[in-house]
């Protein structure tokens, strides 16, 4: 049966499925305090952040069915005339970077910064650009087909969807709604989330009633997942973009979409989604701990290998951009071509990088020992 539209927040869900999520929570909270700790202390912490960004670029993409990988990008991102696909990534790695810069500044997440994010996300891209940066004026819906008759969702009217991202904003900033509740707490509903919620439990909802309002004609998924990112950050469970979730639900495609589905119609199964939602970040937790562990450990193995500080900074700078070239490398770190030349042959001799030996002219340099971890 086709479900239409959702409810205004905050939201409910059952007393045994509360306790779950605040078990889980608990180690969430612990992973990501670890992580921020590692990043602190971390020499290849500054690096690390362009390249999680780029990949969860990807990953976001890829569950829109965008058929593009990480190494792809990796290589093709500085393409001067790049293919669509790359294109679409990039974009979204833009729009990422403009939200960081803005919440680290002190912006909020509103319906401008949204439509400002939405307007780069969609800049050449496919889908429909016209409309791009303004929410739809028609009505639209998701489905396997062009045909609204086989939609399996029919979001709010247009004329709605002001009235509902003013809604989704309150919760978002933390002002209070008509009926006042100061704290989440149980009521005959059962347990209620509301604007000061847990920071994961909020971001959870923040970014499926998000996708249920389904303000724009495109990119409505893509944005949503920029907003997992900049939410954390707004809400200081992160002080860095390093923490991403989107390779986790790439993962379980199918069941992030029928769990997004689940929370919209008459009966919301907000405790399902929230559930799926945490556990992703669990998981995901642990995942980026252990990739920032092996990336520390194999950047000093190389450290300890090089002999001159030319080598030192070259090294340290492939974990930013593990496929690069001389003249990049020379651009990047301010030093001449010849020292860049020199230092990526010298650390290919110590077999930290990679290059082919065919190649004579614009020979690429690539550390694929970190793109293993990142691809772990």
């Amino acid at each position: 049966m086709v479900k239409r539209g959702i409810s205004k927040l905050p939201i409910s869900v059952k007393i045994d499925e509360a306790l779950q999520i605040l078990e889980i929570l608990s180690q969430v909270n612990h992973k990501i305090g670890r992580l921020e700790e590692k990043f602190n202390h971390s020499i290849v912490s500054e690096a690390l952040v362009q390249i999680l960004s780029l990949s969860e670029s990807v990953e976001s993409t890829r569950i829109e069915g965008t058929q593009v990988t990480f190494t792809d990008m990796v290589e093709e991102q500085n393409d001067h005339k790049p293919r669509w696909e790359i294109k679409e990534v990039d974009n979204y790695q833009r729009a990422l970077q403009e939200g960081y810069e803005r919440i680290r500044n002190g912006y909020p997440i509103s319906s401008r910064l949204i439509k400002e994010l939405h307007e780069i996300l969609m800049q050449d891209a496919r889908g429909s650009t016209q409309s791009s940066g303004a929410y739809r004026k028609v009505q639209n819906f998701i489905g396997p087909t062009n045909r609204i008759e086989d939609a399996t969702y029919i979001p709010v009217s247009a004329e709605k969807i002001d009235e509902f991202m003013e809604n989704l904003e309150y919760f978002i900033n933390h002002h209070p709604y008509n009926e006042k509740l100061s704290t989440s707490h149980i009521t005959e509903k059962g347990y209620i989330f509301n604007e000061d919620a847990n920071p994961f439990i909020k971001t959870a909802i923040m970014h499926a009633q998000f996708e249920s309002i389904h303000p724009f004609l495109d990119g409505n998924g893509r944005l949503g997942r920029i907003l997992i990112v900049l939410s954390l950050m707004e809400s200081k469970v992160i002080t860095q973009p390093i923490f991403f979730v989107s390779e986790e639900l790439e993962k379980e495609r199918a069941r992030y979409y029928d769990m997004l589905n689940g929370v919209r119609g008459d009966v919301p199964k907000w405790g399902d989604w929230i559930l799926f939602f945490i556990n992703a970040c669990n998981r995901m937790a642990e995942r980026i701990n252990r990739k920032l562990e092996h990336a520390e450990t194999l950047a000093k193995k190389g450290l300890s290998l090089c002999e001159l500080s030319s080598e030192r900074k070259v090294w340290l700078y492939t974990f930013s951009d593990p496929f690069t070239n001389a003249k990049k490398v020379s651009e990047k770190l301010d030093i001449s071509a010849n020292t860049a030349r020199k230092a990526l042959h010298s650390l290919v001799e110590k077999k930290l990088l990679f290059t082919d030996s065919e190649v004579r002219r614009n020979k690429k340099y690539r550390n694929y020992d970190l793109m293993r971890i990142l691809r772990d």
